[in-house]
């Protein structure tokens, strides 16, 4: 049965979405988040298809997938009910559950091809300005080793638009300060998927790394067993993302910044400043290693958003 679960007797169910689960950790090589979330989502659906008599995967009907969706809204089943998007991404795994399973031959029909999830609305990423940003930055450590880290750290994310998981997951072979082409340094981040990518490293962020390399790491480290990890916490091993968490908060705390401030906001404030300064939308994408430009996109709604702003206040007959 799907791991997490061992309060009833295991079902061919469990066992099939077992085998899916194999399928996307070995052969699509999904993120252990991703696949920790699919994990989830499915041992949900295993109980609720369980709760309805059904142990097999030829049994599941189109009305049982959509008594499942409609659980996911009302928490009949049991389980916590679930917003639009949380909602979503659950019927997403349970469609390409459905799907893996006609074309195994596990099932001779696909009951879930023609069931959509629910549409979320429009969310825009939360920016925060250039000058919160620089606040944030300059807030950030002292000139002590963890110091040292913590301001290095937060240039990173910002110079490079690094999801937190890439960023803690980084070791120092990952990062080449130097460039023979006289451009800024290059890091190697490790998306989702494990697809790799080539990002640049601005003159602040490199500065602050190699700062962070010299006077910081090494008296970290020296508390550790050894490590390839290029942030360190006090005990010489690598960071976790709720530290790096922890370390931005602060930070924001320390700069007087009232507004909810994440790692993932930097990311998108990243994004954000980039458009708003000229930058294509496709380098923009491919800087932050999203497979679809269509994900890139909802910046350039941040940013028109700007546009109309200052518009609105500038041209002499926007307004009357």
């Amino acid at each position: 049965m799907p791991p997490g679960e061992n309060t009833r007797t295991a079902t061919a169910v469990d066992r099939a979405v077992s085998d899916y689960l194999q399928h996307l950790g070995v052969e699509r090589g999904l993120a252990s988040n991703t696949l920790s979330a699919y994990r989830r989502d499915l041992t949900r659906y295993a109980n609720f298809l369980a709760t309805a008599g059904i142990d097999k995967p030829g049994q599941v009907t189109r009305h049982d997938v959509t008594g499942f969706v409609q659980a996911l809204s009302d928490g009949s089943d049991g389980a916590a009910a679930l917003g639009v998007r949380s909602a979503a991404r659950t019927v997403v795994a349970v469609r390409g559950l459905h799907k893996f399973w006609a074309l195994e031959g596990t099932t001779t029909a696909d009951p879930a091809s023609d069931v959509h999830p629910p549409m979320p609305g429009k969310r825009l990423p939360k920016a925060i300005t250039v000058d919160e940003v620089t606040r944030i930055l300059e807030a950030a450590g002292t000139d002590t080793a963890t110091g040292l880290r913590d301001r290095a750290l937060l240039e990173f994310l910002y110079s490079t638009g690094a999801r937190i998981s890439e960023a803690v997951g980084l070791d120092v072979d990952d990062v080449s300060l130097e460039n023979d082409s006289d451009g800024p340094a290059i890091v190697r981040l490790f998306g989702k998927g494990s697809k790799e990518r080539l990002v640049p490293l601005g003159s602040y962020g490199a500065r602050a790394v190699g700062s962070y390399l010299v006077r910081g790491r090494p008296a970290l480290a020296a508390k550790g067993k050894g490590t390839p990890a290029l942030f360190l916490n006090a005990r010489g091993g690598r960071i976790s993302r709720q530290s790096a968490w922890t370390i931005l908060k602060t930070a924001a705390d320390k700069a007087n910044i009232t507004k909810d401030v994440s790692p993932h906001t930097l990311r998108h404030s990243f994004a954000t400043h980039l458009l708003e300064g000229g930058a294509d939308v496709r380098v923009v994408q491919e800087l932050l290693g999203h497979a679809s430009v269509t994900t890139t996109q909802v910046y350039t709604l941040v940013t028109a958003d700007t546009l109309r702003e200052v518009y609105a206040a500038a041209h002499p007959r926007a307004l009357g």
